[in-house]
């Protein structure tokens, strides 16, 4: 019986990471997971991961900003997963420098890992912000690149930089732009977790940004396969390629809260922060995806609605151990 497979994933330690590391666990892989280095030996949300699981991953700690942490990480795998980004958009407006640092050079240090290793396949993460508001809807992968965040520009120069080393070198690049993935381990930064962990904290005033803007919203779950679909697909039907990862559907954040008050039983009271308004030049006001590249590549749907997804992550939540986890009175860094 073959050895299983090795795969590399950047980012392992996060929300999407850890939650792609457990089902390449089930999909019977062996795992290293890069997870940045800290003064803790905090392996983030790997920790919650069963003993059973972490059986089959080799934890490596380092920094997707050092050359030499790479190379480390990527040698001898059949796939790598880079999914090591800094996100938040708020924070990108005071410290931009950092997110070039990370999500471009970083970008740049896995792509030169990958290319002089010869590793047989990439999977290079992008986001549904590099499309900035809707021009058309919904958005196919040939929408206009309109990066209105610091963030969303950092990720657009990453992408830029994997199709450059596929028609520059041939390298095994396919990318996944994913658009809002929300779930349990998410950060509380996010706004389904900011209004889930507010009411679940016993709060019923709800400080938020816009309500306007619309997303659409995928269960981590979905997300996760469609990862796991574009880094197992032939590769002829997915190298070089960019792939939208949605449902197709669209929620304002306003009818958002309002179906979560439903779904918890909690009559809220919503109120603006300013302090998480975007700069009204970069605030994206509509996101709705077309999936359907990544669908006939790959054969991936998504399998749960946004009211299965968010009966889960209320579920986990409500759970003081799990809240208990973050600091729930910060929602506007």
């Amino acid at each position: 019986m073959p050895a299983p497979s090795l795969v590399a994933v950047t980012g392992a330690e996060g929300f999407i990471g850890s939650h792609l590391v457990e089902a390449l666990v089930a999909d019977g892989h062996r795992v290293r997971a890069m997870v940045q280095y800290n003064s803790f030996s905090s392996f983030g949300w790997l920790e919650d991961l069963p003993a059973d699981v972490m059986d089959h991953v080799e934890v490596v700690l380092g920094d997707v900003r050092d050359p030499g942490s790479v190379q480390g990480l990527v040698a001898g795998a059949e796939t790598v997963y880079h999914l090591a980004a800094l996100i938040a958009i708020p924070y990108s407006y005071r410290a931009p420098h950092s997110y070039v640092e990370t999500n471009v050079t970083g970008t740049l240090n896995v792509l030169e890992a990958v290319r002089h290793q010869d590793i047989p396949r990439l999977v290079h993460t992008s986001t549904s912000e590099t499309y900035g508001t809707a021009q058309t809807v919904p958005i196919t992968e040939d929408h206009p690149i309109n990066t209105q965040s610091p963030y969303a520009a950092s990720k657009a120069g990453g992408d830029r930089l994997a199709d450059s080393y596929h028609a520059s070198f041939g390298l095994p690049v396919v990318t996944l732009r994913p658009f809002n993935t929300f779930g349990p381990r998410q950060s509380m930064r996010a706004v389904i977790p900011t209004v889930i962990g507010q009411v679940a904290a016993g709060e019923r005033t709800i400080t938020l940004g816009d309500l306007r803007p619309t997303r659409d919203f995928s269960y981590v779950k979905d997300t996760v396969a469609a990862f796991r679909a574009v880094g197992t697909a032939p590769a002829g039907a997915v190298l070089g390629r960019t792939f939208n990862s949605g449902t197709g559907e669209e929620i304002s954040v306003g009818d958002l809260v309002t179906l979560i008050g439903k779904l918890m039983d909690a009559d809220l009271d919503v109120q603006e922060d300013p302090a998480r308004v975007r700069p009204a030049a970069s605030e994206v006001m509509r996101l709705v995806c077309d999936s359907s590249r990544l669908r006939a590549a790959t054969g991936w749907s998504p399998a749960h609605t946004l009211e299965e997804g968010l009966r889960e992550a209320i579920d986990f939540f409500r759970d003081p151990v799990n809240l208990g986890r973050y600091k729930t009175g910060i929602y506007n860094v």
